[in-house]
């Protein structure tokens, strides 16, 4: 006659902790050149981010006078993707516009 063992198998529960941070906020910049009209800034600022005309006009003078100005402060794929529609629509134009993302440290 053999011996029968009968062996139990436990497995430890594991309970870990997960943190989920929100996604960090990056600044959407304008870079001002000489070539870029002033028209066209507007216009990017009322279609992508939402400014009245006003609002939109008066950045682009920030801009125009400072050599750049932060025109949304936006989660990193949102900045990124409206940096880069931005891009697309003045290089369709003819425009050499730079759009730059920095991460917000505030």
């Amino acid at each position: 006659m053999s011996e029968t063992s009968t062996e139990v198998t436990t497995k430890p529960i594991i309970q870990t902790e997960l943190e989920i941070n929100e996604p960090g906020l990056y600044k959407v910049i304008y870079i001002n050149d000489n070539q870029t009209s002033m028209q066209f800034v507007i216009d990017s600022l009322t279609d992508y981010f939402g400014y009245s005309v006003i609002g939109a006009e008066t950045i682009t003078e920030d801009i125009h006078i400072e050599g750049s100005a932060i025109v949304a402060v936006l989660p990193y794929e949102i900045a990124e993707q409206k940096g880069i529609e931005v891009t697309v629509d003045a290089r369709s134009q003819g425009y050499p516009l730079q759009v730059k993302l920095e991460e917000d440290a505030t």
